[in-house]
């Protein structure tokens, strides 16, 4: 068996305010399980709590198996607290070993660590102390692992562990830091598994095999992701944290919504019969009073309605039901010349062959392609940034204003300031500010530094600084990452009223059906315009190199 069970758990940072209470659910052994919410109400939060990482201040969690947890941020290092993958010096075979089961990561360090010793001052005690934690690493089935570290690192890096264990992880991509700790993940003994955002920095093709990879599985589950695709194809059933608990539905993400709306209704009902009850007994108590006054007799009625009106309006009434919508975006743009961008033999350094490409006042253009192929880089070029190696030239159009979302939410202008402050950058007083904090669910982090918010509540943030700025060019990568699903549905839903442009690096397939053009990367460095979106994902989709005379792709060299 390999249970996990939640049982009215509520959790506060310590001197903060509490981020959710009565928290119970149960994860059947076996069952895949996914955990939405809105950004910041502690998704990870309750996470860390599961593993032992943090301590609920109400309630208990129990786990009847080991388990293994992967938390979002081994993609990036500037977002990343975990000690293995926030040193740019970490090693792949260190990034390994932090995600091992404890005995094994204990014995590797030991293994390390006597390994140097002996190196540098060998001895009959440094020899003796390295075949110690050689038969230890040998006992606790450490040549097992690396059997199946080489086998990771041959999938994802076409290396072998030999070759690729010493290389720094800064050196790797955030898909393949994701993908190789999956695989590693995927192939241990561990029995649960707690994945928090896995499908994050993951190109198309990786997101299709952890779909196959979470399906499939033996073990147990639980995973947070905002990837609609994903949920609709790995989740047998749905937890939803709220502020005030969880509720859960049995069955898979394609009946969610239904459900969702369902509960709701029946909520929103039930808060007003107890209203409609409130009035009634609060008039009847008036009545009653008003009798009392004229007749002593009528005294202990009135007092005994006034009873029963006081004890219902102490219980309180049910909770409301939650809103549809958790942000409110205005994404408004402004006219341009009706060239936003023009290429010229535009060249990536390293990365891209030479391509042109013209770009119109109003189209939305997805860019896709595999990890590691210069997209992020191409976005940073557009918005700018001179330290992107490139040959050949490219201009933005007259009138034209960019503004680029950072796919790791760090943001050089957002570093250790309060939100606030921020948006006094905009030339907003401390009342409009907070109005507009407000609008997308940021009232409460008003005066919190920005290293303090969740990934979802600074991927907000950062929607709400393109608003302000007024850009009318969106160069935006990975948008909807850290999103929760009401965020990202209200962003879909503005950028069909922008008057502006698209550009947007996405591996998110549902978002991509907002775009009307799709420009190829290869992992070949070929360059390529898709003319729909279904050969668009055919293309990304496949796991050799496509060729240039695919049908449905136009050259851009």
């Amino acid at each position: 068996m390999a249970v996990i069970e939640v049982s009215g758990v509520a959790f506060a940072h310590p001197g903060g305010t509490e981020l959710f209470r009565g928290a119970s659910f149960k994860v059947r052994s076996g069952a895949h399980v996914a955990l939405v919410g809105q950004n910041g109400v502690g998704k990870s939060t309750l996470l860390g709590c599961i593993v032992g990482d943090l301590r609920p201040t109400e309630g208990s969690v129990r786990t009847d198996a080991a388990v293994a947890y992967m938390p979002q941020a081994i993609g990036s290092d500037t977002t990343c607290t975990q000690s293995v993958a926030s040193r740019g010096d970490t090693t792949v075979r260190e990034l390994l070993v932090e995600f091992a089961r404890p005995e094994l990561r204990d014995a590797a360090r030991a293994l390390a660590g006597a390994e140097r010793a002996n190196d540098q001052s060998p001895s009959a005690g440094t020899g003796s102390a390295l075949a110690a934690a050689v038969i230890k690493w040998a006992e606790v089935g450490g040549y097992q692992a690396e059997a199946k570290w080489d086998a990771a690192c041959n999938l994802v890096l076409g290396q072998t562990l030999d070759r690729a264990g010493g290389r720094p992880i800064s050196e790797l991509s955030g898909g393949e830091r994701k993908r190789l700790v999956l695989e590693s993940l995927f192939a241990s003994d561990v029995p649960i598994l707690l994945l928090d955002e896995p499908d994050n920095f993951l190109d198309i093709p990786a997101k299709r095999w952890l779909e196959r990879q979470i399906a499939s599985s033996q073990k147990t589950i639980l995973f947070i992701s905002h990837d609609r695709e994903l949920l609709t194809e790995a989740a047998t059933a749905v937890v939803t944290l709220e502020v005030n608990g969880c509720w859960t539905h049995p069955e898979g993400w394609t009946t969610y919504d239904d459900a969702r709306r369902a509960r709701n209704e029946s909520m929103g009902d039930a808060l007003q019969r107890w209203k409609d009850e409130e009035r009634r007994l609060f008039r009847f108590m008036r009545e009653m009073k008003q009798r009392a006054s004229l007749n002593d007799g009528n005294a202990p009625r009135a007092n005994a309605a006034e009873t029963r009106w006081e004890r219902f309006v102490e219980v309180g009434p049910p909770p409301s039901p939650p809103p549809e919508r958790t942000i409110h975006v205005r994404l408004e743009g402004a006219g341009s010349g009706k060239i936003v961008l023009r290429c010229d033999r535009l060249e990536l350094c390293g990365l891209t062959e030479p391509f042109d490409l013209e770009v119109h006042h109003g189209e939305r253009i997805g860019v896709l392609g595999p990890n590691g192929t210069g997209k992020s880089h191409l976005l940073r070029l557009l918005a700018g940034d001179e330290t992107v190696g490139h040959e050949g030239s490219f201009r933005l159009g007259a009138r034209v204003v960019p503004g680029l979302f950072h796919q790791t939410d760090d943001v050089p202008e957002h570093r250790g300031r309060q939100l606030l402050d921020i948006l006094s950058d905009r030339d907003l007083n401390e009342e409009r500010a907070r109005a507009y904090l407000g609008r997308y669910g940021l009232s409460g982090a008003a005066l919190r530094e920005v290293e303090t918010l969740s990934g979802g509540q600074r991927a907000r943030l950062q929607v709400l600084d393109l608003e302000l700025r007024g850009v009318n060019l969106l160069l935006l990568d990975e948008p909807t990452d850290n999103l929760d699903l009401g965020s990202a549905e209200a962003l879909e839903a503005s950028l069909d009223l922008f008057d502006g442009t698209v550009v947007s690096v996405t591996h998110d397939r549902s978002f991509m059906r907002s775009m009307n053009r799709w420009l190829i990367i290869g992992d070949d460095g070929s360059v390529h315009e898709a003319l729909d979106l279904d050969t668009a994902l055919n293309v990304v989709t496949r796991d050799d190199r496509y060729p240039r005379s695919k049908s449905g792709l136009l050259p851009l060299t």
